[in-house]
C-alpha cells in the first residue's frame, strides 16, 4: 500500500514515513475494499451474482485501484450477459495496470473470437429491439425475437425477464415460470427473478421449487403368462393367472357371435364412419387451403416488417459500437493524461486531455477530467490560442475560428484570443461577428493597444455596415487592415 499524497510505501505507523500525513482513513478504506472484495468473491462462487455485483461495487467505491475487484466485477457482468459493462471494467483495469494483468487475457480472448463477440453484440441489439416492440404492443414479434436472443446469448438474464413478463401479461404462467427458473440457474438471488416468480405463484396458487428433484416410480409388471407382480412391504407376491375350462361348443358359439357382432359393427359403425371421414377430409382440405392463403399473406407482411426491423437493428448496432469505441478511446486518453499529470508533464497531459470528450465520461471519469483540467487548463488554452494564430497567419480562417473558440471556452476569456478571433472573422468576411469581438476587446480592456486597434477596425466596419457594402468589398478592406492588426497584436503577445 502506497501513500495517496506522495506515493511512498506505508508501514504499520499511522503516519506516512515520507510526507508525514496521517493515513489511518486510507488504510481503513483499503481494508474495507478488500473485505467487500472477499464477500463478492464468496457470493460469486455460490452464484449469488446480484449480491456479488453489489459487494464489488462497494469495494471499488472504497478503493478504485483494487484491480482484483474490478476484474472480478467484469467476470460477473460477463456471466450475466452484460458484455459491454464487462469490457468497460477490463479496459479500465488494463490501463491502471498494463503489466501482469489478467484483464488483458480476458480482452484478448474476447477479441480473438470475433464471431462470438459479434453474436453477443447482435443479441444485445435484438434485445433492445424487443423492448421497442413491447412498447409498441407487438408482443408476438418480441417473443420471436427474444427466442433468437436467448439462443445466441443464453446468459442474458434480462432476456429471460422480458420473455417471462410477456408470458405473464398473456396469462401463460407456466411458460413464464420456465423462463424464470432458467434465469434463477444463472443468478439465484436476482430480485427481479424472485419478484416475477412470486407473481406467478400468486396467480397459479402453486409454489416454484428451484431445486432439482429425482423421483423413482415403481410400476406394476405383467408376465408373459398373464401373472401380475406387485410389492407388499418387503415381500414380492406373484398372483398366478386364472385358468378356465373351455369346450368345443363354447368355442363355436363364441366364433358365431363374434362374426355377427363384427358384421353389425361393420354396417352400423365402419361404413358411416368411412363416409363421414371422406366428407370431413374434403372439408378439411378446403379449410387448409384457406388457412394457407391467409398464413402466407400474414407471413409476407411479417417478413416485410422483420426486414425493416433488421435494418434498423443493424443501424442501431453500428451506432452503439461506434459510441462504445469512442468512449473507450476517451477513457484511454484520460488515463494517459492522468499519468502525464502525475509525472508533472503538463504539456503531454494537455495534449491528451484535448482529445477527450467529457460528455461521454462517467461521474468518476468527469471528476478526474476536472482535476486535470484545473491544472493544465492554462497550458491547453495557450496551445489552442497559438494554434489559432498559426491558422490565422496561414489564411485558414475556419480552422482559426474553431481553435480560438476552444481557447475562449477554457478559463476566463483573454484579450489576445478575442482579438485573434475578431481578426479571423474579419478575414473570413463575417464583419458582424468581427465587430462583436472587437467591441468585447474595447469593453473589457480599455486603454490597451489591442483596444485602440479594435476601435479603429470598428470605426471602419461601421461605415461598411451602414452603407450596405457587398461582402467582396468587406473582405478586401478586412484583408488590408488585418495585416497591421495582426502584426501589432503579435508583438504584444510575445512581449507579454
Amino acid at each position: 500500500m502506497n501513500c495517496m499524497i506522495c506515493n511512498a510505501p506505508l508501514t504499520d505507523s499511522e503516519y506516512c514515513p515520507k510526507c508525514g500525513c496521517r493515513v489511518t482513513a486510507q488504510k481503513k478504506a483499503w481494508a474495507l475494499s478488500n473485505l467487500y472484495y472477499n464477500q463478492g468473491l464468496e457470493k460469486a462462487q455460490v452464484r449469488d451474482l446480484s449480491g456479488s455485483i453489489t459487494c464489488l461495487q462497494r469495494s471499488l467505491k472504497m478503493n478504485k485501484l483494487n484491480i482484483q475487484a474490478r476484474n472480478l466485477l467484469g467476470l460477473v457482468y460477463f456471466e450475466t450477459g452484460e458484455v459491454v459493462a464487462a469490457l468497460s471494467q477490463w479496459v479500465i483495469s488494463k490501463n491502471m495496470m498494463p503489466q501482469g494483468n489478467v484483464a488483458t487475457e480476458y480482452i484478448d480472448k474476447l477479441q480473438k473470437d470475433g464471431n462470438r463477440l459479434e453474436e453477443i453484440n447482435s443479441s444485445i441489439k435484438k434485445y433492445n429491439q424487443c423492448l421497442e416492440y413491447c412498447r409498441k404492443g407487438s408482443t408476438d414479434m418480441a417473443k420471436m425475437q427474444l427466442k433468437k436472443v436467448m439462443a445466441s446469448n443464453p446468459k442474458l438474464i434480462k432476456g429471460y425477464h422480458l420473455l417471462a413478463l410477456i408470458y405473464i401479461h398473456e396469462e401463460e404462467y407456466e411458460k413464464a415460470r420456465k423462463q424464470l427458473k432458467a434465469a434463477a440457474k444463472i443468478d439465484k438471488s436476482n430480485t427481479t427473478t424472485l419478484r416475477f416468480l412470486r407473481e406467478v405463484e400468486e396467480q397459479t396458487g402453486r409454489k416454484t421449487n428451484l431445486e432439482p428433484r429425482f423421483r423413482i416410480r415403481e410400476k406394476e409388471k405383467e408376465n408373459r403368462d398373464g401373472s401380475v407382480i406387485y410389492k407388499s412391504g418387503n415381500d414380492v407376491v406373484i398372483q398366478p393367472p386364472e385358468f378356465r375350462e373351455k369346450t368345443i361348443t363354447n368355442t363355436l358359439i363364441n366364433i358365431v357371435l363374434g362374426l355377427i357382432v363384427g358384421a353389425a359393427a361393420l354396417w352400423f359403425l365402419i361404413v358411416p364412419a368411412i363416409t363421414q371421414r371422406v366428407n370431413e377430409e374434403a372439408n378439411q382440405k378446403v379449410v387448409n387451403y384457406s388457412n394457407q392463403m391467409a398464413t402466407q399473406s400474414a407471413e409476407l407482411e411479417r417478413l416485410q416488417d422483420e426486414m425493416a426491423a433488421s435494418q434498423e437493428s443493424v443501424d442501431t448496432a453500428q451506432t452503439q459500437i461506434a459510441e462504445a469505441q469512442k468512449q473507450t478511446t476517451d477513457y484511454e486518453n484520460l488515463l494517459k493524461s492522468w499519468e502525464a499529470y502525475q509525472e508533472g508533464s503538463y504539456t503531454n497531459a494537455a495534449n491528451a486531455i484535448a482529445q477527450v470528450n467529457s460528455d461521454s465520461l462517467s461521474v468518476e471519469g468527469k471528476s478526474m477530467y476536472d482535476t486535470i483540467m484545473n491544472q493544465v487548463g492554462t497550458t491547453l488554452k495557450r496551445q489552442y490560442r497559438d494554434e489559432g494564430y498559426d491558422y490565422l497567419s496561414a489564411g485558414d480562417y475556419d480552422s482559426a475560428i474553431a481553435s480560438l473558440e476552444k481557447a475562449l471556452e477554457i478559463g476566463e476569456q483573454d484579450r489576445r484570443s478575442m482579438y485573434y478571433l475578431a481578426q479571423a472573422y474579419a478575414g473570413k468576411g463575417d464583419v458582424e461577428n468581427a465587430v462583436t469581438w472587437y467591441q468585447k476587446v474595447v469593453d473589457n480592456y480599455p486603454g490597451t493597444q489591442s483596444a485602440l486597434n479594435a476601435q479603429a477596425y470598428i470605426d471602419e466596419y461601421s461605415d461598411q455596415l451602414d452603407s450596405g457594402d457587398s461582402d467582396e468589398d468587406q473582405q478586401d478592406q478586412t484583408g488590408g487592415t488585418d495585416d497591421t492588426g495582426t502584426g501589432a497584436e503579435e508583438q504584444t503577445y510575445y512581449n507579454g
